[in-house]
C-alpha cells in the first residue's frame, strides 16, 4: 500500500522534494501552495492551491486524505502556516515533519543590522533620502510609504499592485535564483545605498549578499521569527532519510 504524503510548499525545497518523490512507488504525494504567488512554478506531482481554514481546517483535511505523514516546507517565515501545521497534526495524529534551511551566516566584510520587523527597518533607514533595495514580498511594502523620501527600487515574483504611495520607486517583476554578478552589477545601476531583505538562508537569492559585501554596501536583514517545535531538518536529502529510515508505526498511523 503508497504511503500519503502531504507536502506544504512554496519553496525550491518544497519542489526539489516534490520531485524526488514523484516517481518513487512508495508513496503518493500532493503538493499544498498558499497561493500568493499569481504565478507559480509547475510541479511534478498533485497541487492543491490555498487555505485550510486554520489548523482545525488542516487537521480535518488530513483525516480526510488519509495523509501518512505531513512536511511542512513552507518559506522560514512562514510561522503561521508552520504554527497551524503543528497544531493539525496533533490533532489527527499524524506525524510531520519540518524542511526548514539553514540562515545566512554574516561574513567579516558584511554590513548587516538585524531587525525584528519591516516596520523597524523603515525606521532604520533614517531621516536622510537613500537609494534602498526592497526584496521582500508585495504584500509586505505597505510601511515604507511612512518613509516617502527615500528612492526605492522593488523586486518581486509578481508585480505590485497598487503601487507604493511614494514619489520615487521603481519596479522589477523577476524571480530568482539570481547570479552575484548580475546582482553587482543591478546594484550599481541604481547607485543602491541599503538593501532591506530577509534572512531567507539557501543559493537563490544570496546573490545579492554577496554583491553587497563586495561594494560595502548595508544590509537591513529582517530576522526570522520563533518556529513551532517540531522535528526539523535542513536539507531535502535529510527528509528523504527520515522517510526511508521511518518505522512501520509512522506509516500505520495514516492508514
Amino acid at each position: 500500500m503508497k504511503h500519503s504524503i502531504l507536502i506544504l510548499g512554496g519553496t525550491g525545497e518544497a519542489r526539489r522534494l516534490a520531485g524526488r518523490l514523484a516517481d518513487d512507488p512508495r508513496y503518493t504525494v500532493e503538493l499544498s501552495l498558499a497561493g500568493r504567488t499569481r504565478t507559480p512554478i509547475e510541479h511534478p506531482v498533485p497541487v492543491r492551491v490555498g487555505g485550510f481554514g486554520g489548523a482545525e481546517g488542516l487537521a480535518q483535511y488530513l483525516r480526510e486524505k488519509k495523509i501518512s505523514i505531513l512536511i511542512d516546507a513552507t518559506h522560514p517565515y512562514a510561522a503561521r502556516i508552520s504554527a497551524n501545521a503543528a497544531e493539525a497534526t496533533k490533532r489527527a495524529g499524524v506525524p510531520m515533519i519540518a524542511l526548514r534551511r539553514a540562515p545566512w551566516q554574516r561574513q567579516p566584510d558584511d554590513r548587516w543590522t538585524e531587525v525584528s520587523s519591516i516596520p523597524e527597518a523603515v525606521v532604520l533607514l533614517g531621516e536622510e533620502p537613500r537609494r534602498v533595495f526592497l526584496t521582500l514580498g508585495r504584500q509586505e511594502l505597505l510601511p515604507f510609504e511612512a518613509a516617502p523620501h527615500h528612492h526605492y527600487l522593488v523586486r518581486s515574483v509578481d508585480p505590485v499592485e497598487p503601487r507604493l504611495a511614494v514619489p520615487y520607486a521603481a519596479y522589477l517583476t523577476e524571480r530568482g535564483p539570481f547570479e552575484a554578478a548580475s546582482e553587482k552589477a543591478l546594484l550599481q545601476e541604481h547607485g543602491i545605498e541599503v538593501i532591506v531583505a530577509k534572512n531567507s538562508g539557501g543559493p537563490a537569492s544570496y546573490g545579492k549578499i554577496i554583491a553587497a559585501r563586495a561594494l560595502g554596501i548595508d544590509v537591513i536583514l529582517i530576522r526570522r521569527p520563533r518556529l513551532a517545535e517540531v522535528p526539523a531538518v535542513d536539507s531535502v536529502e535529510a527528509v528523504l532519510d527520515h522517510l526511508a529510515h521511518a518505522p512501520p508505526s509512522l506509516w500505520l498511523r495514516g492508514e
